[in-house]
């Protein structure tokens, strides 16, 4: 009796612990499946016109709609009539707006805004084609409201009753809070949003709303959009939303960042695996964890990170950023300019097998992670069939500290802390890794330099900015010659450096070292950009001869799917969704091999 009790109080606990709760709230309704759309940061950043909106769109209907794709949204500050790529202009920024403080499309970049349109033509041309129109907002009252002084429309309040100037967003100079607890607060934000809804609009995203988690004007958003008389799918940025927030945003909004800009390299990639799984649970029709746009196609043309290119990602890069997103049902934002598409990147966004993941499966749960080998699963409850994402990460196992060769001070944002100089024997040895890892406050910001790294002996002096790595990783962004890690100078403990690597926690620099040198010098230290921040950088340099993690990985891994973990006993069948072909029929497991930084995405359907 006691053992049956014991096993009724674990299974309930086990129920319980998975069981999601049954949100059943209107605004749900307005995105029961995750959103698939373009938006045009990726590719034009603050500088999208209506023309570039128009085009791809234009193709968006003729090639992406049937496959679901609906959404063209129109990215920041299409309110000012002089913004520029590659850095906002903030200080003498032409701001557009009408007389009760709303934000207004700049009509010398959207022509059809002219006399007080607003976004209402543009909004039909969307429309007309059978797709749908959003927009981006910043959080609060414009400044140039309150400077001002305009009223609020409907009231006898003006901007200056219903501003405060309580965590302003550090990036962007545009706004001022909104104080929810002011008369007026609310009108304000009906106001706006019943303009934007009588244009049309039906998305809306947030921005400077989710970190910090402004509640309140969440809460006021959410009354705003529910009282505009339009249904309209709020999407709040940038990440991580704090996990504290879960059962609030998700009963206020229907997807949320789980993570900061998402560009094309690796580290920002892997680190998806870790916020997918701990966002999952509060996964559901109409709220939906948001990875961010995906950086495929052409990007960068003018963007706030890098120059115009083709993603970066490897192809294996791209199945697996796919996989990853479909399994674990993230919005699907397209950030690339549609136009410029290329044959493997359209075939990749219209995979109709492979997207029935993202619209169909339920119970999606991570099944292994060994720090190489992932494994995500998921039900399809129509046809009973199980879908399975197999990944190769090679990059998860943690650094081994005690393998290092040298191991330096930590080093933290903290005055007399933010450097340090090493120089390390390496005789002898055919390989050096430059490892920065965090210091254990998990912290973002952790900004790192190399600076005036050196190897000499017998041949002398060599600057290794002068040697090709052979890999290079960051935990944010792309490792950087001569350069920080954001593409700024080289600032360490207040001085200039014109020698040296930028680069961000956690980071592995992989050199052959060249015959005749045997000592490695340099300065190691937080850049600058990132000392003041709040957060608080701290890291450690590591300097290791051998594989930072154990063993350097490999080209290719098996992976192994036993089918009693997926509720299957017997043979079943499996399909490639991908290659669109049937592997073969399998009996109790399936092994196959995934490439590194690959993905394989099956169908695993039981024979009866």
């Amino acid at each position: 009796m006691t053992r049956f009790l014991f096993f009724s109080i674990c299974l309930f606990s086990t129920i319980m612990l998975n069981a999601q709760p049954a949100l059943d709230l209107q605004f749900h309704q307005w995105a029961q499946t995750p959103p698939m759309g373009w938006n045009s940061w990726d590719c034009f950043g603050p500088t999208v016109t209506e023309e570039e909106v128009k085009a791809n769109a234009d193709y968006m209907a003729e090639h992406l709609k049937k496959y679901g794709w609906e959404y063209i949204v129109a990215d920041i500050r299409w309110y000012i009539e002089n913004d520029k790529a590659h850095g906002y202009n903030q200080r003498d920024a032409k701001f557009v707006m009408d007389e009760y403080g709303r934000l207004m499309p700049a009509v010398n970049r959207f022509p059809s805004a002219s006399k007080g349109k607003g976004f209402k033509p543009l909004a039909d041309y969307i429309h007309n084609k059978g797709l749908k129109f959003g927009i981006h907002l910043m959080r609060g009252i414009p400044k140039l409201a309150v400077e001002k002084n305009t009223p609020i429309l409907g009231t006898n309040i003006t901007a200056k009753d219903i501003y405060n100037t309580n965590l302003l967003c550090t990036w962007l100079g545009d706004m001022y809070t909104v104080d929810a607890t002011k008369r007026g607060a609310q009108e304000y934000y009906n106001s706006v949003l019943q303009l934007y809804a009588s244009w049309g609009i039906d998305f809306i995203k947030i921005d400077d709303l989710s970190r910090p988690y402004h509640q309140d004007e969440i809460e006021l958003i959410r009354n705003a959009i529910d009282d505009c008389g339009r249904p309209i799918v709020l999407s709040t940025s940038p990440g991580e939303t704090p996990i504290e927030s879960a059962d609030h945003v998700q009963t206020h909004a229907n997807m949320w960042r789980i993570i900061d800009d998402f560009w094309d390299n690796w580290s920002q990639l892997n680190e998806h695996f870790s916020l997918f799984e701990k966002w999952i649970p509060y996964m559901g029709p109409g709220h939906w964890p948001d990875g961010d746009m995906l950086p495929l196609g052409r990007i960068g043309i003018r963007a706030e990170r890098g120059d115009n290119r083709m993603s970066q990602f490897t192809k294996d890069e791209q199945y697996t950023l796919m996989s990853l997103f479909l399994i674990c049902r993230s919005p699907l934002m397209f950030g690339g300019h549609l136009p410029d598409n290329d044959a493997f990147t359209l075939q990749l966004i219209t995979n109709e097998e492979a997207l029935a993941v993202l619209k169909n499966s339920q119970n999606n749960r991570q099944l292994l992670n060994d720090g190489e080998r992932i494994v995500w699963i998921a039900d399809d409850p129509e046809t009973g069939d199980k879908y399975a994402a197999l990944f190769y990460s090679s990059d998860q196992k943690p650094v081994q500290e005690n393998l290092a060769l040298y191991t330096s001070p930590l080093v933290a944002y903290k005055p007399g802390e933010r450097s340090t100089k090493m120089t390390v024997n390496i005789a002898g040895a055919k390989k050096l890794y430059l490892v920065v890892a965090d210091g254990g406050n998990t912290a973002h910001w952790d900004h790192a330099d190399w600076i005036e790294p050196k190897l000499t002996g017998e041949k002398g002096q060599l600057n290794l900015t002068d040697l090709q790595w052979l890999n290079a990783t960051a935990g944010w962004e792309t490792v950087k010659i001569n350069k920080s890690i954001a593409g700024n100078k080289l600032i360490v403990d207040g001085k200039l450096y014109k020698n040296g690597i930028g680069t961000h926690a956690t980071s592995i620099i992989e050199y052959d070292i060249p015959e005749g040198y045997d000592t490695f010098s340099a300065i190691a230290g937080l850049d600058q950009e990132c000392v003041a921040h709040t957060e608080g950088a701290t890291v450690k340099f590591h300097i290791f001869t051998q594989y930072p993690t154990g063993f350097p990985p490999q080209d290719s891994i098996q992976v192994q799917i036993k089918f009693e973990d997926l509720g299957i006993k017997g043979g079943c069948k499996v399909r490639d969704l991908w290659a669109k072909e049937d592997i073969g029929e399998f009996t109790n497991e399936i092994s196959l091999y995934v490439r590194k930084h690959g993905s394989r995405l099956l169908k695993i359907s039981e024979i009866k």
